[in-house]
């Protein structure tokens, strides 16, 4: 709208073609013949000003707007300019007039004393009246709002900050500059969240390429859905195939140990796939462990080379080498070795040490060695690798002094290969380095130099068994040859230590590699803590365990298992909490917990309250009914909560949703918890209060009523303990202890008839518990 001119605004100047005269003396007496003079005109209005009219006007307006825009009163710098801007009739000039300075000082000073949601409305507004106020704001204010904008991301507000970002692309900022795209991507794959992801890298020109990495990203933690969702969103954004995304979203499938959706990818590309798109197919088959789809996917590609589509190169041999390697089907190695051989591919480094790998795995160490001097009289010279191979495999089958026997001849004299002539005519010119060649009696022995690497003696230090005492002689060794042991040498030490019941020896090793500076890994204290396990020395592999985690490392499935191990350790109060608390941690961190053990040892533990133990295996049971591993989730947190509480607290025990034999246990839990704390001086100030609830419970198949539940209740309490209850609520009618009835008939419990149906209470009163655990400390 146009502005008119009033008392209170700047006055502006009068037009050009009238110029403001001196005062001039008082005129004298007006001559009746005179001419009279004109009257001065009044302000124009902005509507009035053109710009052929008066330029300068224009000028002087945008001089005030930025004047306003300066002082931080962005709203009233709107105004003006909408209104100048109808005045001029969208004439481009009056938004260069503007001071690109004051401008930016407004829009700086916006930021910090109002936020980024003004700034942005502010933004919005200016594009509205043609001002390219983001083009406009010089690298202070442009900072300001980068600052504002890496405020929001450092508190997670990550909603909010896409919505930012998107806004200020929208008004021309460049976004690019406020933080690495990637950065914020690599947050929304820690979040699992796809479609944010989506969103955000959409922002940018270089789309395509975030996308692709961002579905990377997703594929290296192997959450294949969501690399998927990334996959889909890049093809429909690109409106066709792109071979690279193709490629690598078939790698990703691979890596998650899916060759079938990779299957199912490579076959729907829409275009005829090349041999690079069949390897790595064929990759994702081996690294699945796919053998047979790997098998059927190189007789097509064979197929098709015989109908001359395509030509098999060694990556297509040395791939197949390898899948046949890891599943130890050295005959069908070896028939690859034919296969490149008859379509005069050469084998290179990758394809022979497969070969030596598929006969090392499968225990044929001989025959290994034979490959390797193949190898080498072929022209390939191996290096350290091939030799661990052959090293590792006399490990694996405990051909431990064979292994030291290798080395040391190997370290010696080298490997020694006999040469034909024709043999060493092909050979003269090769890449041997480092070779000696001595002839004799019209041969040559060529002797190829080996090299011990510290995954050499890593392997050497396995081949000792449980002697430390050798390990730490090929550990001196290692250094004597300018070798450093590394974190896995210490590791294997220590398990070394751990497996022949030193655990000292294992806990020195540890903080030896502390001292000398040795970052140590989960991997390292797991090794450890599982030395502490084998010696049962539980409390000190915990401590191990919270130390580990105080250095910001976290637990892995190997971690957690070592330690639930050592189950039949935990004997008191506190540490079957700890115990519970590692299965819960275990659950929080996305790893499955085998239940089992957990029940066994929860079983054995609340059990041991009765006298005579329990012979109750219903509970194991129950677990074979696909129903019941529901519950388990339920009847662990009821047994975490009660385990939890202090025995001075009100001890109310909610079993509702339990089946009887869960309710049991739960209940036995907390008598026992109630006389381990006893024992040690804590007494009982108040009741126990049982809630079974009126519904029913179970959730298997055989629905188990509350009836049931408090039947099974009352009868371990008074049967098997001797204790008094009370049923139903606020009831005082007590259901005596009767000890000499046997624990299966239920016909001898002296239940009121007013429990004909249930009243969801059960109470053990205060003093029936103190003269329970009075006689179980003199018994015990």
């Amino acid at each position: 709208m146009a502005l008119a001119m009033t008392s209170s605004s700047p006055q502006p100047p009068p037009p050009s073609h009238r110029r403001r005269r001196r005062p001039q003396p008082a005129a004298p007496t007006p001559n009746a013949n005179a001419k009279p003079k004109p009257r001065a005109k009044a302000l124009p209005l902005l509507s009035d000003v053109g710009v052929g009219r008066d330029p300068s006007a224009i000028k002087y307006y945008a001089r005030v707007a930025s004047n306003l825009a300066g002082a931080g009163r962005l709203r009233d710098f709107l105004l003006a300019a909408e209104g100048l801007r109808a005045a001029a009739g969208d004439d481009p000039s009056f938004a260069a007039r503007i001071s690109a300075r004051l401008l930016s000082r407004g829009v700086a000073a916006a930021v910090r004393d109002r936020g980024l949601p003004h700034v942005l409305e502010f933004l919005r507004d200016a594009q509205r009246v043609r001002v390219p106020a983001a083009e406009m704001l010089d690298a202070d204010a442009a900072d300001a709002v980068a600052a504002a904008c890496r405020m929001v991301l450092e508190e997670r507000r990550m909603a909010e900050f896409v919505e930012v970002v998107e806004a200020l692309a929208r008004y021309g900022f460049y976004v690019q500059g406020i933080v690495n795209p990637m950065d914020v991507l690599k947050i929304f794959v820690k979040k699992h969240d796809p479609y944010m992801a989506i969103r955000y890298a959409r922002i940018f020109p270089n789309s395509q390429l975030l996308l692709c990495n961002t579905m990377e990203a997703f594929g290296k933690r192997k959450e294949l859905k969501s690399a998927l969702t990334v996959f889909g969103a890049l093809k429909g954004q690109l409106g066709g195939i792109n071979m690279f995304a193709c490629r690598s979203v078939i790698d990703i499938c691979g890596h998650c140990g899916s060759s079938v959706q990779a299957r199912i990818i490579f076959e729907n590309l829409g275009v005829a796939p090349d041999l690079t798109s069949y390897n790595i197919l064929l990759k994702t088959c081996c690294n699945a462990r796919e053998f047979n789809l790997a098998q059927e996917i190189y007789e097509e590609m064979k197929k098709k080379e015989c109908d001359g589509l395509l030509k098999l190169d060694v990556f297509t041999y040395s791939t197949m080498m390898k899948v046949f390697a890891d599943a130890k089907m050295w005959k069908m190695a070896s028939n690859i070795k034919e296969d490149m051989q008859a379509g005069g591919v050469r084998l290179n480094l990758v394809t022979w040490s497969s070969l030596i790998n598929a006969y090392a795995n499968s225990g044929l160490v001989d025959r290994a060695i034979e490959i390797l001097e193949e190898m080498i009289r072929d022209g390939c010279q191996p290096t350290a690798p091939c030799f661990n191979i052959i090293l590792t495999a006399c490990v694996k089958s405990c051909q431990y002094d064979r292994a030291f026997r290798l080395f040391s001849s190997w370290k010696k004299s080298g490997i020694k290969i006999s040469l034909s002539p024709e043999q060493k005519r092909c050979l003269d010119g090769g890449a041997f380095t480092f070779c000696k060649e001595y002839p004799s009696n019209g041969s040559t022995t060529l002797v190829v130099p080996f090299r011990p690497t510290v995954t050499t003696y890593n392997i050497l230090m396995k081949a000792c068994g449980t002697n430390a005492e050798r390990a730490k002689s090929v550990m001196n060794e290692m250094r004597r040859n300018g070798l450093c042991p590394d974190l896995i040498s210490w590791s294997i030490l220590m398990d070394i230590h751990g497996t022949s019941q030193n655990r000292d020896g294992a806990i020195q090793a540890l903080r030896r590699m502390q001292r000398i500076g040795i970052r140590l890994n989960v991997s390292a204290y797991t090794v450890a803590i599982k030395a502490c396990v084998a010696n049962k020395d539980l409390k000190l592999a915990l401590h191990l365990f919270d130390e580990m985690k105080a250095h910001q490392l976290k637990p892995n499935l190997v971690t957690y298992k070592t330690l639930l191990i050592a189950r039949s350790n935990y004997g008191s109060l506190q540490e079957v909490q700890q115990c519970l608390a590692i299965y819960q941690e275990m659950r929080k961190a996305g790893y499955e917990a085998n239940d089992y053990y957990l029940k066994e040892l929860i079983v054995e533990w609340c059990e041991g309250v009765l006298s005579s133990g329990s012979d109750n295996r219903d509970f194991y049971n129950l677990d074979l009914q696909p129903k019941r591993k529901e519950s388990f989730n339920l009847f662990l947190e009821k047994v975490a909560t009660v385990l939890q509480k202090d025995v001075d607290q009100n001890q109310i025990v909610d079993v509702r949703g339990l089946s009887k034999v869960e309710a049991r246990i739960v209940v036995l839990s907390v008598l026992r918890k109630i006389k381990e704390q006893y024992l040690l001086g804590t007494a009982v100030q108040d009741d126990v209060v049982i809630i079974t609830g009126h519904e029913k419970t179970s959730r298997t198949e055989i629905e188990t009523s509350a009836v049931d539940v408090e039947h099974a209740i009352v009868t371990v309490l008074t049967d098997d303990l001797g204790l008094e209850v009370l049923i139903g609520p606020g009831s005082h009618l007590p259901v005596l202890p009767n000890p000499k009835a046997p624990t299966k008939s239920r016909s001898n419990l002296q239940v009121p008839t007013k429990f004909t149906r249930p009243q969801g209470v059960i109470k053990i009163p205060v003093n029936s518990l103190n003269h329970w655990l009075k006689k179980k400390a003199a018994r015990d």
